[in-house]
C-alpha cells in the first residue's frame, strides 16, 4: 500500500487524479494540495466527491510542502516551471513524482523546452532522472523510474496514432499533418476568454495555429520512434464540449511501402488498408488501452469518455499514396490522469489496468 500525493489537485486533471485514486486498492491515503483552496474541504470545491471519500482522505488542502512529506508517490498538476524543485526534493528523500506539465518531457533535451516554453530548467540534475511517461513508448523505463514526465493530450493522440507506422518505416519524414480537435478542458479551469461559454459554445476554430507547444512534443516523439527527423503540421481546435479530442493525421507512404504492401496484400487477397490494418492490430495486440477498431468503424470521442482508450482507424486515400489515421481519446483521462495512474500503476508493479478498467459508456 501506498501514500499519494497530488500537488495542484482543484484543477480538471488533478481532481480526475483524486477521483481515480479513491478507487486504487493499492492507495492506502491521499493528500492534495491547492493554491487557491488551501485550508478547505476539496468537497467544497467538487460536490460530486460529496460522501466519496471514504478512509482515503480526510478531503482537506494542505500546503504542497505538507503533501510531499506524508506520501511516497506525488502528482503534480501544475503549470510548467514549478514542478522540478518537487522532483528534485522527491529524488533526494527516495520519492517518486509524475509531473503532468511539460517540465520533463524532453528529457534531457533543455534548448527545446526553452524555445517553446520560454524558461530555463532550475534543477538539470533531476531531469537525468526522468523518463517519458508513454508506457506504448516506454514500458520497461517507466517501471524503474523515479521521475516521470506524463506526455501532453494532443501528443497522446498523435503518437499512438503514428506509431506503428514510424516504427515499420512506412511513411515518408513528411510533412505529416495532424489535425486535432479537443473539449473546452483542455485549455484548463482558469477562466480566459477563449473558453467562457459565450465564446466557445455553438462554435468550432483553430487556435495557436504553427506555434502550439504540443508540436515540439510530437516531433520528438515522432522522431524518435522513426529513427530520423520528422517534418510535423499540428493544429490544433477548440471543439464546443467538455471533454474528448478526435486527432485526424494525414501522412504520406513511402514508395517502398506502396509497393511492398501492395504485394503482400494481393498475394494474400486483402486490400492495401486491410494490409496495414494488420499491422496496426498487431502492434497494439497487448496494449490493454488502444484499440484498433474493426474496418469500417470512425472514432468518436463519445464512446472514450471517462476512459483510458484511445481508439484509432486506419484509411488508405490518395490514390493509395496516403495513409490517414483518426484516434479519439478523453483529454481528462488517457490525455492526463488515466495515464498518470497508468504509469503509477508501472512504477510500484501493480496490474496496469488498476482503477482505470472503466467500461465505456454507449452515450
Amino acid at each position: 500500500m501506498i501514500k499519494a500525493g497530488i500537488i495542484g489537485s482543484t484543477g480538471y486533471a488533478g481532481v480526475e487524479l483524486f477521483r481515480i485514486l479513491l478507487r486504487h486498492p493499492g492507495v492506502e491515503k491521499i493528500y492534495q494540495s491547492s493554491v487557491s483552496f488551501e485550508g478547505q474541504q476539496i468537497e467544497s470545491v467538487y460536490q460530486n466527491l460529496i460522501g466519496q471519500l471514504g478512509d482515503k482522505s480526510d478531503g482537506k488542502l494542505l500546503t504542497a510542502d505538507e503533501v510531499v512529506e506524508k506520501t511516497d508517490i506525488i502528482f503534480t498538476a501544475l503549470p510548467h516551471g514549478i514542478a522540478e524543485q518537487y522532483a528534485d526534493r522527491c529524488v533526494k528523500e527516495g520519492k517518486k513524482l509524475i509531473d503532468l506539465s511539460a517540465d520533463f518531457r524532453y528529457g534531457m533535451d533543455e534548448e527545446t523546452f526553452k524555445k517553446w516554453y520560454k524558461a530555463e530548467w532550475k534543477f538539470p540534475e533531476v531531469h537525468k532522472e526522468s523518463v517519458y511517461g508513454s508506457p506504448e513508448m516506454n514500458r520497461e523505463e517507466i517501471k524503474k523510474a523515479r521521475v516521470i514526465g506524463n506526455p501532453g493530450c494532443y501528443v497522446t493522440s498523435a503518437t499512438l496514432g503514428l506509431l506503428p507506422a514510424l516504427k515499420k518505416g512506412l511513411i515518408t519524414s513528411g510533412p505529416v499533418i495532424v489535425d486535432s480537435k479537443s473539449g473546452v478542458t483542455g485549455s484548463g479551469r482558469n477562466p480566459t476568454m477563449s473558453n467562457q461559454f459565450c465564446e466557445c459554445g455553438e462554435s468550432f476554430s483553430a487556435y495557436k495555429v504553427g506555434n502550439h507547444r504540443h508540436q515540439s512534443e510530437i516531433v520528438r516523439n515522432c522522431s524518435i520512434l522513426a529513427g530520423k527527423d520528422m517534418d510535423i503540421i499540428f493544429t490544433p481546435h477548440l471543439l464546443p464540449q467538455n471533454r474528448g479530442i478526435l486527432t485526424t493525421i494525414y501522412a504520406p507512404l513511402t514508395e517502398e511501402a506502396q509497393k511492398s504492401l501492395g504485394e503482400s496484400a494481393a498475394a494474400g487477397g486483402r486490400s492495401l488498408v486491410q494490409e496495414i490494418h494488420k499491422i496496426y492490430e498487431e502492434a497494439y495486440k497487448d496494449e490493454p488501452f488502444v484499440r484498433v477498431l474493426p474496418e469500417g468503424v470512425s472514432p468518436t470521442t463519445r464512446v472514450v469518455r471517462y476512459t483510458n482508450y484511445c481508439d484509432i482507424q486506419v484509411y488508405v486515400v490518395d490514390g493509395g499514396r496516403m495513409l490517414e489515421i483518426v484516434s479519439s481519446l478523453d483529454n481528462m483521462i488517457k490525455g492526463a490522469a488515466g495515464q498518470a495512474v497508468q504509469n503509477m500503476n508501472l512504477m510500484y508493479g501493480f496490474d496496469e489496468k488498476t482503477s482505470i478498467d472503466f467500461v465505456p459508456t454507449a452515450f
